[in-house]
């Protein structure tokens, strides 16, 4: 009975003074393992942490009350008066601690056996299928270690808006979001990423075989130069030189994104986005200054064969 009478005290004594200095900071301490669980912390200066709270970290105090620079090990608390919650973690995660979130996935693959370099490379292909015919690609290498996805009947937009999130593709410095009537002899994708690079382009396309019907002059291929970042129009299309379709303008039918301006163009996806027609004028919105980071590269380019593909099926 004076053991609980005791222990009794000893909680209504502490639950007080723990009213009357909510900030407490922490030295080495132990009490009983019985009624106490053991938790690593390396914090040594902490708030009762909550949804609306952030944990605050100092150096600890050495006894000779000069500032140590010391991991306090084995803390141990009450396991229902401790709770982790770091607002800066993704959407979701908030409880857990920082160093075991890993807030972006990836489409590269991961082989059972072998060697991890068979699938290493510089670009990851996903094809993107609303015919369900996939085994017709296996006659080419590359489809092989390619990534499938087949849903019939949808268009790329549908496709890029649930398996094109920008955490998934995070890992990647670019992202093509190409349609599958278009001709690539002309085209060298390692050779296309240096001119973005060199020109600044976070938003851009090849350059259009001029042979081919146009519809916007700014995506015309120019013969005397590797990019171009304006156009003339007929009067009346701009109201100014700086917007579509005169500038800051490219088509979607082979856009390329940056990451950070994919993170952007996302979100501006619609769920039932089909041909995507109007999303091309837009674009504009997710860099700054759009004019200048937004071009057509004339020196790799490609022809729009206009093969009709899904205006052929019915939608439903």
């Amino acid at each position: 009975m004076r053991l609980i009478v005791t222990t009794f005290v000893g909680v209504v004594f502490g639950f007080l003074i723990g009213l009357c200095f909510p900030k407490l900071s922490l030295t080495k301490f132990s009490l009983s393992t019985s009624i106490l669980t053991a938790i690593d912390f390396k914090y040594t200066e902490y708030t009762k942490l909550g949804p609306s709270s952030s944990t605050l970290v100092s150096h600890p105090v050495g006894n000779n009350g000069s500032s140590a620079n010391v991991t306090l090990k084995k803390v141990f608390l009450l396991s229902t008066l401790m709770q982790i919650w770091v607002p800066s973690n993704p959407r979701g995660a908030e409880r857990l601690p920082p160093g075991i979130v890993r807030a972006e996935s990836d489409l590269y693959l991961r082989r059972l056996w072998g060697k991890p370099s068979e699938f290493s490379g510089n670009f990851t292909i996903l094809l993107f299928h609303y015919d369900g015919r996939t085994t017709e690609w296996d006659e080419f290498d590359w489809s092989k270690k390619a990534i499938h996805v087949s849903v019939r009947r949808q268009t790329k937009w549908w496709y890029a808006k649930r398996f094109l999130h920008p955490d998934i593709v995070a890992t990647y410095d670019y992202i093509f979001i190409w349609d599958e009537d278009l001709g690539v002899e002309h085209f060298n994708a390692e050779e296309y990423i240096k001119l973005v690079r060199k020109h600044g382009l976070e938003i851009s396309q090849p350059g259009l075989e001029p042979n081919k019907g146009l519809t916007w002059q700014m995506t015309k291929r120019r013969g005397d130069r590797e990019v171009h970042k304006e156009t003339e129009e007929k009067p009346g299309w701009c109201n100014h030189p700086h917007v579509p379709p005169c500038a800051a303008f490219v088509e979607i039918m082979a856009p390329v994104f940056s990451r950070d301006a994919w993170r952007c163009v996302w979100h501006m996806i619609q769920n039932d986005l089909v041909h995507g027609w109007g999303l091309d004028f837009a674009l504009r919105k997710c860099v700054e200054p759009a004019h200048e980071k937004i071009g057509v590269v004339d020196s790799q380019w490609i022809v729009h064969q206009s093969v009709p593909s899904l205006g052929n099926q019915v939608m439903t």
